[in-house]
Order: C-alpha cells, then sequence, then structure tokens
C-alpha cells in the first residue's frame, strides 16, 4: 500500500468528533425518552380528606319552675285592750320614829412596841485581877505608852480571844498586854436581860514607869 491510501491526521480527527457527536445524540435520545416514560410513570398523588365524625346535639335546657307567689298576709287584728288597776296607795303613818345616832367605831389603840433588851457590858474584876509584868527591855529602854484592846468575855468572866486596835508604839509592850490581859485579867461578864452573854469590851490599857 503507498501512503497516499492512508487517510491523513485531518481526516482522522473529523471522523473521531463524528463519532463522539453521535454517541452523544444516541446518549441525549435515550436520557430524553426515558425521562418522558418516568413522567408518564408517575401519577399525581390522591388527595385524602378526613371528615370529622357529627357532634352530637345538645339537648335542650329544662325550663325554670314556675313561680310560686306567696299568699297574702292576713289582715291587722288588734290585741285586745288590758286594763291595769293601780294599787291603792299605802295609809299614811302618823307614828314618829325615834332616830338613834350611831356612834362611830373607834380602832383600838397601837400595840406598844416591844421593850429593847437590857445589855450590860461586861466589867473589869478588879478583885481577881493583876497588872501584867513590865517587860525588863522595855523598862531599861524607857518604853511607855498606851494601847487600845478589844477582849471577847465569856460567860465565866474569862477572855478567850484579844484584838489589838491601837498600838502603843512599841511592840513588846503591845504583845506584853496582849499576853498579859489574858492570863492576869478576869471580868464581871456582860448580860442580856439579866442572862449573862459573851460579849467584845474594848478598853485602854496603860503601860507607864514608877
Amino acid at each position: 500500500m503507498t501512503a497516499s491510501s492512508y487517510p491523513s491526521p485531518g481526516t482522522r480527527l473529523i471522523g473521531i468528533g463524528l463519532v463522539f457527536l453521535l454517541h452523544i445524540a444516541v446518549i441525549y435520545a435515550l436520557v430524553a425518552g426515558l425521562a418522558y416514560r418516568a413522567v408518564e410513570i408517575i401519577r399525581p398523588p390522591v388527595e385524602t380528606e378526613i371528615i370529622a365524625p357529627p357532634k352530637p346535639e345538645k339537648p335542650p335546657e329544662p325550663l325554670p319552675p314556675p313561680l310560686q307567689l306567696a299568699p297574702p298576709p292576713p289582715a291587722f287584728v288588734p290585741p285586745p285592750e288590758i286594763q291595769i288597776e293601780k294599787p291603792p296607795p299605802p295609809p299614811q303613818s302618823t307614828a314618829i320614829t325615834a332616830v338613834t345616832p350611831v356612834k362611830p367605831v373607834e380602832p383600838p389603840p397601837p400595840a406598844a412596841p416591844a421593850a429593847e433588851p437590857v445589855r450590860v457590858l461586861p466589867r473589869i474584876d478588879a478583885r481577881h485581877s493583876q497588872e501584867p509584868e513590865y517587860p525588863p527591855t522595855s523598862r531599861r529602854l524607857g518604853e511607855q505608852g498606851s494601847l487600845v484592846l478589844q477582849v471577847l468575855v465569856d460567860v465565866d468572866g474569862k477572855v478567850i480571844d484579844q484584838k489589838l486596835l491601837q498600838s502603843s508604839g512599841y511592840d513588846r509592850l503591845d504583845q506584853a498586854a496582849l499576853e498579859g490581859i489574858k492570863s492576869n485579867y478576869r471580868f464581871l461578864p456582860g448580860t442580856v436581860d439579866g442572862k449573862p452573854q459573851q460579849m467584845w469590851y474594848t478598853f485602854k490599857f496603860t503601860w507607864k514607869l514608877r
């Protein structure tokens, strides 16, 4: 075969293009035909409507009962008249009643206040008492002075407690007085309404050099 017997490239391209166009046309025809048949096959939807059942009829309302008129009131009957007899006035007495005056009741006199108990303070029993001994050191140093003591006197006249209320200024004199009063002194006990009672007694004691 000679070279002139083969088709040229341009001719081949034209042939291929025609074949391609032919295929496109066949495909289009098939698609268009199928679409038309699909449109014919699809039917329009069926519309349905739900009908509600009829409502029952409302029974008629009962008629109100007829009005009953109250009977007319009875005719007015006046009450019977009642006559009340007045009692006769009481007879007037001519007697004169004597009125005796009543004396006011006087309140009783107030009760007399209770008498206060009679208290008698203790006293030093000089017959059974003696002066305490002067402290030798205080005598040598010339110490002297006064102090105030308070003693508790028992019912038998003995001192059962003592207190120093005011110092003499010297401890030796104060201690000697406290010890001497308890051991060397006796008292007449105090009394309440004549009965001996324990009682405190305050007195002054003096230390003085002679």
